[in-house]
């Protein structure tokens, strides 16, 4: 098994002793990622859709960083903080994946780090079958 770590600046900095992601064994494992501007590194406190199309930003930015799209992914999972907002972050994420959907959870959280309402988790394919 040989482990590959993965780096961009496109996408936010880790917050803690962990890889923004990690290839191993054909598939890319990308750690959550939260609503901070990778340019700036603020934390968006805004409305769940705001935070949901960071956090999907970042995704796609770490992913195209390994040359990958969104059509890579295989699994989401999703974290909020208050699940009466589900239907509001369903319509920002149905925009990034309306095509061949991937498997995907979202559960509720009492907190996410930084205080955010909202993390998107991804598992991507590394190569389309």
């Amino acid at each position: 098994m040989q482990k590959e770590i993965i780096y961009t600046k496109n996408a936010p900095e880790p917050v803690g002793p962990y890889s923004q992601a990690v290839q191993v064994n054909g598939f890319m494992y990308c750690s959550g990622m939260i609503p901070i501007n990778p340019a700036t590194s603020e934390v968006l406190k805004g409305s769940v859709a705001e935070q949901a199309e960071l956090c999907l930003l970042n995704v796609k930015a770490l992913l195209e960083s390994c040359d990958l799209s969104l059509s890579h992914v295989v699994k989401t999972m999703i974290y909020l903080t208050d699940m009466s907002k589900f239907a509001e972050f369903n319509e920002v994420y149905s925009k990034y994946f309306n095509e061949g959907k991937p498997a995907r959870s979202c559960v509720a959280v009492s907190e996410l780090p930084k205080g955010v309402d909202v993390e998107v988790e991804v598992i991507a394919v590394l190569k389309k079958q």
